[in-house]
């Protein structure tokens, strides 16, 4: 979804429908207002695990969702219990290792974002034929074909690379030389996006990529791999980020040489977000974790009472990505932490 700004007015009416604009835009980002639907749970008590790529505080904002639906279930009288593991940096052998872990033990549900679909794929695809009920979650799904139950989370990873570098492109106006940091190399949401970037790129006569490289959600590796991109390719005009570390160590670093590229990414990381404000970072593209947090728990609540997609809920249920820019950042800022 890209930004879209209201025609240049002096007059103080449209000031005031600009501002009340720019409000509901910042604050349609991130729904916080979320019910449980209308399903009735055959049970009083559920028992799930969840386990995403790295600790990070993108997911720290799903779990807000999922504890909100926890709780509005407990007002219900039915227990949602669920563990919610990942390890310090991404991995899809360890990955494996908690899948099979968890499968030996007595979940109603398990639910994994893909570390790498080659890799994880045909471990739910045989954990879903013994008997397991596995779905996928938050920023991304296994590969297409894979048995799992249902995806809630963004369904549209592509096209968030693609605006975004188009966002970036147009800045450029259409020319100059770009570097992609991608993220976890296998990560199908950063791989998409990697993709949308190069395909948008691809499109113009006039601009280069020069670089591509992997962080593993690392900011500390973003900093120094943008670092030396930035001392090979001095006259650097433009960044891509395809998660919400690089946007952060990338920001670091042309802050500190003084670079004049142009940064665009992902997410909501309060640094980023604050670098969004000071004009360092140019755009984000905010994921509404969460939305996918509680989609989560209400979707794996049906899947462990045997539901399958359909009428109750999809085989994808779609979140929503606003990219913002920095006339927005201010406003972010306060409605995610509190600052002005």
């Amino acid at each position: 979804m890209k930004e879209t700004s209201l025609p240049a007015d002096s007059s103080e009416t449209a000031d005031i429908s600009f501002g009340e604009d720019k409000a509901k835009h910042v604050s349609s980002a991130v729904d916080f207002d979320h019910e449980l639907d209308s399903y009735i749970p055959e049970k009083d008590h559920y028992n799930f695990y969840f386990t995403y790529k790295t600790v990070h505080p993108w997911w720290d904002a799903v779990a807000l969702g999922m504890e909100e639906a926890q709780r509005q279930f407990l007002d219900k009288g039915i227990t949602v219990t669920y563990e919610y593991m990942a390890p310090e940096g991404a991995s899809a052998e360890d990955q494996t290792k908690r899948l099979l872990q968890a499968e030996q033990k007595n979940y109603d549900v398990i639910g994994v974002d893909v570390a790498d679909e080659s890799v994880i794929s045909p471990i739910i695809d045989r954990m879903v034929d013994s008997g397991s009920k596995v779905m996928t979650f938050s920023s991304s799904d296994a590969a297409a074909g894979c048995k799992r139950i249902a995806y809630v989370g963004n369904t549209h990873n592509y096209e968030d690379g693609a605006d975004l570098t188009e966002a970036l492109c147009e800045k450029l106006e259409y020319k100059g030389k770009v570097a992609i940091l991608v993220g976890s190399r296998g990560a199908p949401c950063h791989e998409d996006r990697a993709r949308g970037a190069r395909d948008t790129i691809a499109k113009y006569g006039d601009m280069e990529i020069v670089a591509t490289e992997y962080d593993m959600d690392s900011v500390d590796l973003a900093y120094g791999l943008t670092l030396n991109i930035l001392k090979k390719n001095p006259d650097l005009d433009g960044i891509i980020c395809c998660n919400m570390s690089n946007p952060v160590g990338a920001a670091r670093a042309v802050k500190e040489t003084g670079s004049k590229a142009v940064i665009v990414g992902m997410d909501h990381d309060q640094e980023a977000l604050s670098y969004l404000d000071e004009g360092v970072i140019y755009c984000l593209g905010v994921q509404d974790c969460y939305s996918i947090g509680f989609d989560t728990i209400q979707v794996a609540v049906k899947i462990a009472d045997g539901n399958m997609p359909g009428e109750l809920f999809p085989d994808k249920t779609d979140e929503i990505t606003t990219i913002i820019y920095q006339r927005d950042a201010a406003l972010m800022l306060e409605l995610l932490y509190g600052d002005i």
